[in-house]
């Protein structure tokens, strides 16, 4: 590493930049780009919640919140998660608005780690979640799925680690990248594992809304969860609202106390009128995300054929709007990969290095793009496929 003229944070230095963002700043630079990598819904927000804002912004609203959040949108939390869960949240006490769940899982993970404490993360995984146990001071314990095991985990693996001593679990489904889900009966096994190591786990589930083969099972509505399980959601992927950057954290208060202290001194609040829009979304939002789940679904299963026709390995995911595709067919790295379709055929993916070191030999394909766009990129990937034998 070049010597700095500053003395600055080796433990920032030593971390890697997202493999996510450091590829799409090349895209930036390109024209006629067809994008299938940034993780992000092609449908703007439903217009109705556009309002809802507009009109807070005409009414003057424009000030702070509670650092908490706005109590009427802490409590429509609170209710869907009952109504969900079966699992009741003070909103008064348990329930903070974030800044998007990025910010919701530094806050938490800064909340409850003390130095040198062991956190599994499952890999393949979003590329913030190793680097924001280590800025908390925490060990990530990364934990591979394979995909004989169709890139799930393998509860065997948890346990052993949990032998060796865990703090917490970091646990993401319908997963950013593979698009994997668990079942009910498969979650029960991992719900045990928790409950029998008393593992603090920090449940991920902002694409729960977008699983497509079978109902989305929340982890906190096994029997005796909500003191291990920190439940993080948001508005960014099912309602079409990643720019508004509104998360939440529902977990018991000892947690959400210290987390709101962190989140006090750091971002204040998140913005009014983007909680506004939340409440609204709440409110109203439900037929709007099954109408664009509908077409996701359809996406995916063009989608997932094609790459498979083009000898592009692909399982079928269960969620999120993500394939996981092996090209270990072409011989080539995934970063290599990666580039030189862009650079021949201006087809943007993320090469699966940015979600695991195991991923040199996989793509990440985002479907929240239009189905034009899917099959214009296909389109010419098969050109390029074509063109390396």
């Amino acid at each position: 590493m070049k010597k700095n003229k500053y003395d600055l944070s080796k433990m920032i230095e030593a971390l890697p930049p997202s493999g996510i963002r450091e590829f799409f700043d090349l895209v930036l630079t390109m024209d006629d780009v067809v994008s299938l990598g940034v993780g992000e819904p092609d449908f703007p927000t439903p217009w109705h919640i556009c309002e809802s804002a507009i009109f807070s912004i005409e009414q003057g609203l424009t000030s702070y919140t509670s650092n908490k959040g706005m109590l009427d949108l802490r409590s429509k939390i609170a209710h869907k998660i009952q109504k969900k869960c079966g699992v009741a949240y003070d909103p008064e006490e348990e329930v903070l608005i974030t800044v998007g769940v990025s910010e919701a899982m530094d806050v938490v993970l800064r909340a409850i780690l003390n130095p040198g404490d062991r956190v599994a993360v499952i890999k393949p995984s979003y590329v913030s979640y190793s680097p924001c146990v280590i800025m908390a001071g925490g060990v990530p314990v990364e934990i591979e799925c394979f995909p004989e095991n169709g890139f799930k985990l393998d509860p065997s693996d948890l346990e052993k680690e949990c032998k060796k001593g865990l703090k917490a679990l970091l646990l993401n489904y319908p997963c950013n990248p593979t698009g994997v889900s668990y079942t009910e009966e498969e979650l029960k096994t991992i719900a045990q594992i928790i409950k029998n190591y008393h593992l603090l786990t920090l449940s991920d589930e902002i694409y729960d809304s977008l699983t497509y083969d079978f109902e989305h099972t929340p982890l906190l509505s096994f029997p005796d969860m909500k003191e291990l399980v920190i439940y993080l959601n948001g508005f960014s992927k099912g309602y079409a609202m990643t720019g508004w950057r509104i998360g939440y954290v529902a977990a018991p208060r000892e947690i959400t106390g210290l987390a709101n202290k962190i989140h006090q001194y750091t971002m204040l609040c998140a913005p009014i009128m983007g909680q506004f829009a939340a409440v609204e979304a709440l409110r109203n939002g439900e037929s709007e995300v099954e109408v664009m789940k509908k077409e996701y679904k359809r996406r995916r299963n063009f989608l997932v054929s094609r790459l498979n026709e083009m000898g592009l390995k692909t399982f079928m995911p269960s969620g999120a709007f993500y394939t996981y595709s092996q090209i270990s067919s072409t011989k080539l790295h995934a970063k290599v990969f990666a580039k030189d379709l862009l650079m021949k055929k201006r087809v943007a993916v993320v090469p699966g290095t940015a979600f695991s070191e195991k991923g040199d030999q996989y793509i990440r394909i985002s479907y929240a793009s239009s189905f034009e766009n899917i099959k214009e990129a296909l389109f010419r990937m098969e050109d390029f496929l074509k063109e390396l034998k």
